[in-house]
């Protein structure tokens, strides 16, 4: 087992999944500390590496695109201070940090997680019941409901419409960008049908956002609690609303696969066949490294070329 424990939070892998626990020092991130612990399991990631500065680094876990309703619903907004899935790590624990990235990559190798994107959501995202406040209004969830109120500045265009109130299933999609600029951001709630777009302060689905203050942090865990009870926005039925494996058996069956699919599948198989000659390279280097022995390099060589001639 590899743990680390910094100022941002411990971080410890048992070779199946990262369980990451928040810092509750003054200076952690509040989304952090709201997020609370949770766990990424191997399947959810994609690569892991240390970043060397000139006192100490960071490390960062990276996820498989569509694995995390989080890093889903904020595209990349998040800033460094408040992204879980990276540490500041501190001169006299670089060690122990690249011993972490050395057990986590070799995992990954040895169980032949791919790296490609995903069609469904690996982590369960935030708990609920949230509560999360915006310039001009603030949000619920409670896991069924969205509700919205106005606070006594926003404008008349949302005054008018009234507290707003979404069902789970009347929403299309959440939607949450940070501020860029003088660009206000924006949690928005699309509604099923929705096709008018108006500016985030004269948005009544939306709520108005100002730059990212710690508080406003609590914005984008709303907006992924709200997104992973939704469909998945790659998954194969996004009509469906999210629901226990019981209801999708009662899904249609699907139809024949088109010419079109059927290529998309050749391609696919390509790239399988490019993602395991990189494995191949990178099981060479960690030998060289030291980092895998003979016997371990022999059986997981063996295992990935058996997996090479099955997708042949």
């Amino acid at each position: 087992m590899a743990e680390l424990m910094v100022r941002d939070g411990t971080w410890t892998f048992d070779d199946e999944v990262v369980r990451i626990v928040p810092g509750r020092e003054r200076g952690v991130h509040k989304l952090r500390q709201d997020l609370g612990e949770f766990t990424v399991p191997l399947a959810a990631m994609a690569g892991i590496a240390y970043e060397p500065a000139r006192k100490g680094g960071r490390l960062r876990l990276r996820l498989r695109d569509g694995a995390d309703p989080l890093l889903q619903v904020t595209g990349g907004g998040l800033p460094d201070e408040a992204n879980p899935y990276q540490v500041a790590v501190d001169a006299a624990r670089v060690d122990v940090a690249e011993y972490f990235v050395d057990a986590v990559r070799q995992a990954l190798m040895l169980e032949q997680i791919p790296d490609g994107p995903v069609d469904r959501y690996l982590l369960p995202g935030p708990s609920v019941p949230l509560s999360a406040a915006g310039v001009d209004g603030i949000a619920s969830f409670d896991g069924e409901r969205v509700h919205l109120e106005w606070r006594w500045n926003t404008s008349e265009t949302k005054r008018h419409w009234g507290p707003r109130d979404f069902a789970l299933a009347d929403l299309e999609a959440v939607e949450w960008r940070a501020a860029a600029g003088l660009e206000s951001g924006y949690l928005r709630f699309r509604t099923r049908g929705m096709t008018e777009r108006f500016a985030p302060e004269n948005d009544p689905h939306s709520i108005e956002l100002w730059g990212f203050k710690k508080e406003s942090g609590t914005t984008a865990l709303l907006a992924a609690a709200v997104a992973a009870r939704l469909p998945h926005p790659s998954g194969p039925d996004k009509t469906l609303t999210a629901g226990p494996p019981a209801a999708a058996a009662l899904a249609p069956p699907a139809p024949e696969p088109s010419p079109q699919a059927a290529g998309a599948a050749s391609s696919a198989a390509a790239d399988d066949h490019d993602a395991l000659l990189r494995r191949l390279r990178e099981l060479g280097e960690l030998r060289r490294e030291g980092i895998l022995t003979e016997e371990e390099f022999t059986a997981t060589k063996a295992a990935v070329l058996q997996r090479f001639h099955t997708t042949g």
